[in-house]
């Protein structure tokens, strides 16, 4: 049986005027969704992705519209500049946030609705614009209070 999961990514400190948000769909078929403008402050952003049912002696496999990559790889992607749909922007980036290290004992530990497991990444990259390719420094997913609900 497959079940939902509650992540949340917090994107620290990202540069003023660039627009944000996840990606639903792959290739050139998505939409970006919550859609943000940063300001002077880090973005939220919070959503559920499916858990594959699977054996708890295998790592967990992730899926929904969401979900980009192949088993063993799993990611998401917030869309960025004109990848985010804005268009007074010289910004063209996604930033990729990989959902491994997510394991078995994080995932027993949501017992309830208001538990997310969250993902804090940097907002700014070291030219100054906005951060993208695969996140890095990458401190991966811990057990938070969730905001929905």
């Amino acid at each position: 049986m497959e079940r939902e999961l509650t992540l949340r990514i917090v994107l620290e400190k990202p540069p003023s005027g660039v627009d944000f948000g996840l990606q639903k769909g792959r290739g050139s078929d998505y939409e970006t969704i919550q859609t943000q403008r940063s300001k002077t402050k880090d973005l939220y952003v919070e959503f559920t992705v499916g858990l594959k049912a699977g054996r708890k002696d295998a790592m967990p496999d992730f899926s929904g519209s969401l979900v980009q990559g192949t088993r063993g790889e799993r990611f998401v992607y917030l869309d960025i500049g004109t990848y985010a749909g804005q268009k007074d922007t010289c910004w063209s980036r996604r930033l990729k946030v990989p959902l491994s290290g997510i394991g078995w004992d994080m995932i027993d530990r949501l017992d309830d609705s208001r538990a997310a497991l969250e993902a804090r990444v940097p907002g700014t990259g070291k030219d100054g614009g906005p951060n993208c390719a695969t996140v890095k420094p990458f401190d991966g997913w811990k057990l938070e209070r969730s905001t929905r609900g």
